[in-house]
């Protein structure tokens, strides 16, 4: 049976650093046989983060967020597929709003508040979880872990990859004033010698999600 893998772009920018790698481990899934269905929060209809209503809570929704907005289609295609992908840029140390309204949706609508069994997730999925940044790869593992471990545990084995000291611009020097904070020759470097293996070592982690 083919399996269905969800990709999810948390970032704006299309065809830079995050929406190529989202686009790099769908296309390693689709080599292991999977089919892709693909959503761009930053494209979708209006939608916030959890609003509290509770209503997942209840015993005929539960593990199923009820707010019908634009994220619910993205909700619905996860809860049904067998594996997630999902990317986003790092935002002052953090991960997209897109992202957090997302992340928290798809985490809470699973959080039973029961000790005896707080989770109520009956399907867990693999998840790759993405993440870029123009700070070194290293700066925001703890950060990443800590999703990682809550994606483990309400969502499904969860593995993480962050892409660091990314090329934002294509032209540093077409800049309203001088972004010194960076060296654009050494961005430039790694993005044509770091980044290419980057998407192969994304493939990989995309097929491995669909075997």
């Amino acid at each position: 049976m083919t399996k269905k893998i969800i990709a999810v772009n948390a970032g704006p920018r299309k065809g830079w650093n995050t929406d190529t790698l989202i686009s790099e481990a769908s296309k390693g899934a689709e080599s292991a046989g999977a089919e892709i269905e693909r959503f761009d929060l930053f494209r979708l209809e209006q939608y916030t983060g959890c609003i509290s209503c509770f209503g997942c809570k209840k015993e005929k929704f539960k593990g199923r967020c009820i707010c019908r907005d634009g994220l619910m289609p993205v909700l619905d295609a996860i809860r049904e597929s067998d594996g997630l992908i999902i990317g986003s840029p790092n935002y002052l140390s953090e991960l997209t709003a897109s992202f957090r309204a997302l992340y928290e949706r798809l985490i809470f609508q699973n959080l039973t508040y029961n000790q005896e069994n707080p989770c109520c997730n009956e399907h867990p999925i693999p998840v790759l979880l993405i993440m870029t940044s123009n700070a070194p790869d290293t700066f925001f593992m703890d950060m990443m872990r800590n999703y990682q471990q809550t994606l483990n545990h309400f969502v499904g084995p969860t593995d993480i990859f962050v892409s660091g000291d990314t090329l934002q611009l294509k032209d540093y020097s077409k800049t309203d004033w001088p972004w010194t904070m960076f060296d654009p020759e050494a961005k430039r470097r790694r993005h044509e010698t770091v980044f290419p293996e980057e998407c192969k070592t994304v493939f990989k982690m995309g097929a491995a999600l669909a075997e």
